[in-house]
């Protein structure tokens, strides 16, 4: 009855412990008010992240919206984490653990990882610098290295294209070390086509002139101006080249040098049709 009667009593003291609970309510104030600064120092960067891009829209070195959006979450990620680890430190201090051996382990672990993952955090500062720079963006046509294709997908860790045949290939960001991007600015479309010396050549540049009019106007999103039969390139015993160019985005070059000779192919035979007809 005496053990018990003394646990009763020990209970009592502990629960009666005026200091014990001052430094449990101090500690608990100390806690929340460590809180609510952490939370009001995130909601500040977080404002300046938002403004800084806003300005940045407005600035006349415009960059892709997209990657404005990807810069400021990637800023608030960094921002939250490093601010929620500073958070957990604070608190497991107010709480009496000793701080000092768990920086030391974290360093220890930290020093570890980065040994461990030097290729990763290559990928990883590589990325950033990509989308920081707008170097190239999903929907781009680039190439590195004897890669190229259009951009699908662009990570912190890796890029991924999309070759022209189907192929995915997923690059590390650490090893793009140069690209080249087809995108960016306009192409010139170049084709020249070859004739036979029998065709005058004043009626070879008006029926070319004739088609180039019509693809302007059936294709009008593949371009924006009539290509210009530029004349003679090159010219030997038997046969002239006719050069014609036009100036189009990069990524459909292919795509309208296939089509210029599409429609001259297609004028060309409409006007030897008419011509036998003609004979007949």
């Amino acid at each position: 009855m005496m053990g018990a009667a003394g646990k009763v009593n020990t209970w009592w003291d502990w629960f009666t412990n005026m200091d014990m609970w001052s430094e449990v309510v101090i500690s608990g104030l100390k806690i929340i008010i460590i809180f609510l600064l952490t939370r009001l120092f995130v909601n500040i960067i977080y404002r300046i992240i938002d403004r800084s891009l806003r300005e940045q829209e407005k600035s006349r070195l415009q960059m892709n919206p997209r990657r404005l959006v990807t810069v400021g979450e990637l800023l608030k990620n960094i921002t939250s984490v490093t601010s929620n680890f500073i958070l957990i430190m604070l608190v497991l201090g107010e709480l009496g653990f000793q701080l000092a051996p768990l920086l030391a382990s974290a360093g220890v672990l930290g020093l570890a990882i980065g040994f461990g993952a030097q290729s990763l955090v290559k990928d990883v500062i590589t990325g950033f610098f990509i989308i920081l720079e707008d170097q190239f963006a999903v929907g781009d046509v680039i190439q590195t290295g004897t890669l190229k294709g259009t951009v699908e997908m662009i990570g912190l860790r890796s890029t991924r294209l999309v070759s022209w045949t189907g192929e995915v290939h997923i690059i590390p960001n650490g090893l793009i070390t140069n690209v080249t991007n087809y995108s960016v600015g306009t192409a010139l479309a170049v084709v020249d086509l070859t004739f036979s010396n029998s065709r005058r050549l004043e009626e070879t540049v008006q029926l070319l002139e004739s088609a180039m009019q019509r693809f302007k106007q059936e294709e009008q999103a593949s371009i924006s101006q009539v290509p210009h039969v530029l004349g003679i390139q090159s010219l030997s015993a038997a046969e002239y080249a006719v050069r014609i160019a036009v100036h189009c985005p990069p990524a459909v070059r292919a795509d309208v040098e296939r089509q210029i000779q599409t429609y001259a192919k297609e004028a060309l035979e409409t006007a030897e049709s008419g011509e036998q007809r003609g004979l007949g």
